[in-house]
């Protein structure tokens, strides 16, 4: 069985209307590091994932979910 890790940020950024060099100034990353998580190429450290669920307002499950496949 293997997992993926699904995100939300470009639904989040887009309902508050922000760039992703926005949100990555806001929490203090690259533009690219935002870009990478968005397309599942990165998987944030906690500390990013709180960041960004801090920023947004919501709960890291908000904003991440895992799926599993056999």
């Amino acid at each position: 069985m293997s997992s993926e890790l699904n995100n939300r940020i470009r639904v989040f950024r887009a309902e508050h209307r922000i760039s992703q060099g926005d949100l990555a100034d806001a929490i203090g990353v690259s533009r690219k590091t935002i870009s990478t998580i968005e397309v599942g190429r990165f998987i944030p450290s906690t500390v990013i994932a709180l960041k960004l669920a801090r920023h947004f307002g919501v709960t890291v499950e908000d904003i991440f979910s895992l799926s599993t496949t056999e």
